[in-house]
């Protein structure tokens, strides 16, 4: 029996595996099936651009119906950084567009194009250019100059650290000769004044070049020239704009003497306003800021009240600079008065040295306003040899032979504070006293006027003499240079030098506008 068991076993253990061999091949045969035809069915589905690609890429192109959805639910930045590429991007810094990288490209493989509902694009950054108006590249131009002088006047050194072919500023006739340099070249480079052409001599572009008023006449005729570096023909690329009206003319022309009327004067101001306002936009756009007017008349602050925008927002140069009366240093700018009776320089500039001078202080001049009347009243009649006042001059006195023989000028004001005896002191090589009140002297934001003239208060009029002999012989010797020195910044030559009274007005327009910023309208 046992013999017979083992003889049997090897057999049923063979039908055995055979039985389970054919059980594992009935149950992986479906399965194949089912798996081939899954794969077959997802192969035709809408959203499985998922052929053979690099990592980076599949993360793009499985952007179907469902995923798109999910990533339009995050925040844009959310959704960038969801459907970017997992290397790292390269920029083009010229155009600012990203791209992938060179081994990228080469390896791609979707090359279908796309429907609809298939991989969504990447929109490519934008690079947004600023384009600039000719106005803001002006404002730009001018804030680089204010800085430029803002760094030279870190400096305080005596001397212009700038090189100048004609003349360096240096000592202490200036607040800061280095600043005023860089302000100056500055202006040199970057100033263009626009005048406008509306407007019938002679009233408007014209005025008188001999007199007394003749700093306003000068200057009308040097811009009108057209052959001075500052004007410009183009409204566009101005940094100011002059109103060419001379106060002068239309006194001359509209006002009736005696009748003390001075509404005409005052109505053909208004309507000169009005009209460049309405043909113009720059008096709109600014109202008037970057607008000047120039008069050496003791009218020119009250015909400027006539427009208020001009009294009070525009650049008025003016010789009567009484602050009691409106003047404002910050806008308004101060115009030396200078009495040219023959319209030219020659002959009026220089003087003998201060050992030939006798006189201790000199003044001759009409009984004009109050400060004049306490003057002849102190002085008049006193009969000194030190101090000669008078109302009219000696038989055979000859009023330039009298300021060169004198170590001091008296330059009191008149009606109005502005006086032609300042630069008629300055340029007789004379140390100017002034004696007024309220009154801004010329290019006073550049000029140190207490390096060369001396300043008396009209309740010390009585005192002069006292006060002008306690100045050390020395201290006067220091003061006389200077009034030599100084004297360029006054010379009104023809045509106008570097330097000179008009390039020196015209620095005083350029440093107010400097103090204002200008925007287009829009």
């Amino acid at each position: 029996m046992s013999t017979s068991n083992a003889a049997s076993s090897p057999t049923s253990s063979s039908s055995h595996r055979s039985f389970c061999s054919l059980l594992v091949l009935c149950l992986i045969a479906p399965l194949t099936l089912i798996s081939v035809g899954l794969f077959a069915l997802a192969g035709n589905g809408p959203s499985s651009r998922l052929e053979l690609a690099l990592p980076w890429k599949l993360r793009v192109g499985f952007v179907g119906s469902k995923a798109t959805a999910a990533l339009s639910a995050l925040r844009p930045n959310d959704s960038y950084r969801a459907m970017e590429s997992p290397w790292p991007m390269s920029y083009s810094e010229e155009n600012q567009v990203a791209f992938a990288p060179p081994s990228a490209a080469e390896n791609e493989t979707l090359t279908e194009k796309l429907e609809p509902d298939e991989p969504a694009a990447i929109e490519e950054p934008v690079r947004v250019v600023k384009r600039y108006s000719r106005l803001e590249r002006l404002e730009a131009g001018l804030s680089r100059a204010r800085s430029a002088i803002r760094e030279a006047a870190l400096i305080r050194n005596l001397t212009s650290v700038h090189a100048d072919a004609d003349y360096v500023p240096r000592g202490p006739i200036y607040r800061n000769a280095n600043a005023f340099h860089r302000s100056y070249l500055e202006m040199e480079r970057l100033f263009k004044i626009y005048v406008y052409q509306e407007g019938e001599p002679p009233m408007f572009h014209d005025g008188p070049c001999k007199s007394i008023y003749s700093t306003e006449g000068r200057f009308i005729h040097e811009m009108e020239r057209g052959h001075n570096q500052y004007r410009t023909m183009d409204p566009d690329e101005a940094l100011v704009y002059f109103l060419p009206f001379s106060v002068v003319m239309l006194v001359q022309y509209l006002y009736e003497p005696g009748s003390h009327e001075t509404h005409a004067i005052g109505r053909a101001v208004v309507d000169y306003v009005d009209v460049i306002a309405a043909k113009h936009p720059f008096w709109n756009r600014s109202l008037g800021a970057d607008h000047f007017m120039l008069s050496c008349h003791d009218w020119g602050p009250h015909a400027s009240s006539y427009v208020p925008y001009l009294f009070s927002k525009s650049i008025r140069v003016l010789c009567n600079a009484n602050t009691s009366e409106g003047f404002d240093p910050f806008k308004d700018a101060p115009l030396p008065e200078i009495n040219l009776k023959t319209g030219e320089i020659s002959g009026l500039l220089g003087g003998p040295s201060p050992s030939r001078r006798s006189i201790l202080a000199f003044f001759a001049g009409r009984l004009h306003g109050h400060i004049r009347h306490l003057l002849l009243q102190e002085w008049k009649d006193k009969e000194d040899p030190d101090v000669q006042v008078y109302d009219e001059l000696p038989r055979g006195a000859s009023y330039e032979s009298m300021l060169r023989q004198s170590r001091y000028c008296l330059c009191p004001s008149g009606y109005e504070v502005a006086s032609p005896r300042v630069v008629e002191a300055i340029y007789a090589e004379c140390v100017p006293v002034l004696i007024s009140d309220g009154y801004v002297p010329p290019f006073s934001d550049v000029l140190n006027w207490k390096a060369f003239s001396v300043q008396v208060q009209v309740r010390d009029i009585p005192n002069i003499k006292k006060i002008l002999m306690g100045i050390s012989q020395s201290q006067y010797l220091r003061m006389q240079r200077r009034v030599k020195q100084v004297q360029r910044h006054f010379a009104a030559n023809g045509p106008p030098r570097r330097y000179d009274v008009f390039h020196m007005t015209v620095h005083s327009i350029w440093l107010r506008r400097l103090n204002i910023r200008i925007a287009d309208s829009t």
